[in-house]
């Protein structure tokens, strides 16, 4: 998430007056403020700085704070040409954590491009982010969306306990594999692991609707910072050593071990464009160009261009890669122009050993989601106390259950509000809710126009690489932040050692609970499907070190100092709203 450093961050202006029509207004009401947006200039423009928007800084020649644009919040007037320009900032911020996800699930299931860029586009179409954004009452004040600007991706939780699930379908057959005649074992394609994934997400989901009707203040009682920052920390961990910097150095293929024969030894395959071993110099160049970017980016660049600089980084490093030859078109020319859900669907299962690991997956979600909630809150000028704010965190989880139902229909793993989008609200000022349906229209453009997924499926390993592992890293330092609002007492630490000894062992030495039920003579089916849910769950970093932080934290006893802080948040939350609102107003 990118910031603007305090010592530059402008000064602010008037907020400008909610003017917006009525909920319940009539149509004439509506029609002459449609009318009124479209043919005017204060419509289309409003007073916003756009020059301040899109001008480059240039560090150590700033004369002084600039006057910054007003703050638009969630139901203020926007100027039109606003609401588009900040709805493509958060589709772009959110691009790269969309796209990675789909290109990972297909090249460890080694399905073709067709499919593959399907997944892409299936990923891109964001139409769960419009639930997510919606604050629909249901009934005795339970709630569905958070009524924030929430967009939702594939979760990457979701994403490292994936990869884990495949590579237990691999090794007990589900999937198969071919030994080739010099010895090399290539995973066949296999659409059907990605069903099955589906399949036991679907039936899964349903925790984190469970989750979402209990009440907020119990799950931070059991799921505090020292949990929740435990576990996205691992996830980004784990992440850039599977995936981000592997990628970086060619692939995160079989090409890794740097076999002497075969079509994995060279990067991607001995059939790309340009292929060379992995861990050449000219894929680190490539991928440190893409880095470098990022950071030139964040340095020179507009407010507009530091909330898309991953999308920099990737344009940068295919145009210097496509130039050198690097890149295979095939990709492009095969996907088709328009494309939508359902053109490819995938056969629906449910693999047993995966259901556990899935349910602790929904769990995570359900502690991302509060979260990211709070940080969208808190960005967008919202009170993040009082029964307001805990409706918008049940709605949210509730939005994300039902999510994680739909995107199994939807062919797509299970989503979870994403944290990228943070940034562009704190830059631009803008936490108008006509910005992120402007983002979900945007969105499903992108996944529509098929060619685009094409694009994505082309970039080049390294490319990928180098923009991911700083994605990936970027989620790290949110565990880190959120790791922060402990108190680091003696208990919390001790608990922090305790789930990180699981987490690092797994990151350092992956495979080291893969052997653990070898010694089980002819195990049945059911005890088989037993041993492989505990491997899966030990041998994801973020599970393993999740599970352990939680389960510590619900048993050691909390000392004195705790329990008196926790009395002081308590009678804090219950002060009168007027008390909380007159305390934001004075805050901001």
């Amino acid at each position: 998430m990118s910031t603007v450093p305090s010592s530059s961050q402008p000064r602010p202006v008037d907020t400008p007056n909610a003017n917006t029509p009525p909920r319940r207004a009539g149509f004439r009401s509506r029609v002459s403020y449609a009318k009124e947006k479209l043919t005017t200039k204060e419509g289309w423009f409003g007073q916003y700085d756009y020059r301040w928007l899109c001008l480059p800084s240039v560090p150590f020649l700033n004369s002084g704070p600039a006057r910054a644009p007003p703050f638009y919040g969630l139901d203020d007037n926007m100027p039109l040409l606003l609401a588009i320009t900040t709805g493509l900032q958060h589709a772009l911020a959110m691009l790269a954590g969309l796209i990675t996800p789909p290109i990972i699930f297909a090249s460890a299931l080694s399905l073709d491009s067709v499919m593959s860029a399907y997944m892409i586009s299936a990923s891109l179409i964001g139409i769960l982010s419009l639930v997510q954004m919606s604050r629909l009452q249901l009934f005795k004040g339970y709630y569905l969306g958070t009524g924030l600007i929430s967009v939702v991706g594939t979760s990457f939780a979701t994403l490292s306990t994936a990869n884990a699930i495949f590579n237990a379908m691999y090794r007990d057959g589900t999937c198969s594999t071919t030994t080739l005649a010099d010895g090399t074992s290539v995973r066949d394609p296999c659409p059907d692991a990605y069903g099955k994934v589906l399949g036991t997400s679907l039936i899964c989901s349903f925790l984190e609707m469970f989750l979402a009707f209990v009440p907020p203040r119990i799950l931070k009682r059991i799921f505090p910072p020292l949990v929740t920052g435990t576990v996205v920390l691992m996830i980004g961990a784990s992440l850039i050593g599977s995936s981000g910097a592997p990628n970086w150095g060619g692939g995160s293929n079989d090409c890794r071990s740097r076999p002497s024969t075969g079509i994995f030894q060279l990067c991607p395959t001995t059939l790309a464009p340009r292929p060379l071993p992995w861990g050449s110099p000219e894929f680190i160049g490539i991928g440190f160009l893409s880095f470098i970017s990022i950071i030139l980016t964040e340095l020179f660049g507009s407010p507009f261009l530091k909330n898309v600089s991953i999308i920099v980084g990737l344009a940068v490093g295919c145009i210097v890669s496509g130039a050198a030859g690097y890149i295979d078109g095939s990709s492009i020319k095969s996907a088709p122009a328009i494309t939508f859900l359902w053109v490819h669907t995938f056969k629906i299962g449910v693999y047993p050993p995966a259901i556990l690991p899935m349910l602790a997956v929904y769990v995570s979600l359900a502690m991302e989601a509060m979260g990211d909630i709070t940080a969208s809150a808190e960005v967008s000028r919202v009170d993040v106390r009082g029964l307001e704010f805990d409706s918008r965190i049940q709605g949210g989880i509730l939005s994300d259950g039902i999510g994680g139902f739909l995107s199994a229909l939807f062919t797509v793993t299970p989503l979870s509000v994403f944290a990228q989008n943070n940034g562009v609200i704190a830059i631009t000022r803008c936490a108008n809710l006509s910005a992120g349906r402007w983002c979900c229209f945007f969105l499903i453009l992108f996944g529509v126009l098929g060619k685009i997924s094409g694009v994505f499926l082309a970039i080049p390993n390294p490319v990928l690489g180098g923009v991911t592992t700083f994605l990936f890293a970027s989620v790290a330092v949110s565990g880190i932040r959120v790791l922060a609002f402990s108190q680091f007492t003696r208990r919390d630490r001790f608990i922090l050692a305790a789930a990180l000894s699981f987490g690092v062992a797994d990151l350092l030495v992956p495979d080291i609970f893969t052997h653990l039920f070898d010694g089980v003579d002819n195990p049945n089916n059911a005890l088989e499907g037993f041993f492989n849910a505990i491997v899966i769950i030990l041998s994801t970093p973020f599970l393993s070190g999740g599970i352990a932080a939680a389960l510590l934290n619900l048993i050691l006893p909390r000392e004195s100092e705790e329990e008196e802080n926790d009395r002081m948040l308590a009678l804090e939350e219950q002060k009168e709203p007027s008390v909380r609102s007159a305390n934001s107003k004075r805050d901001q």
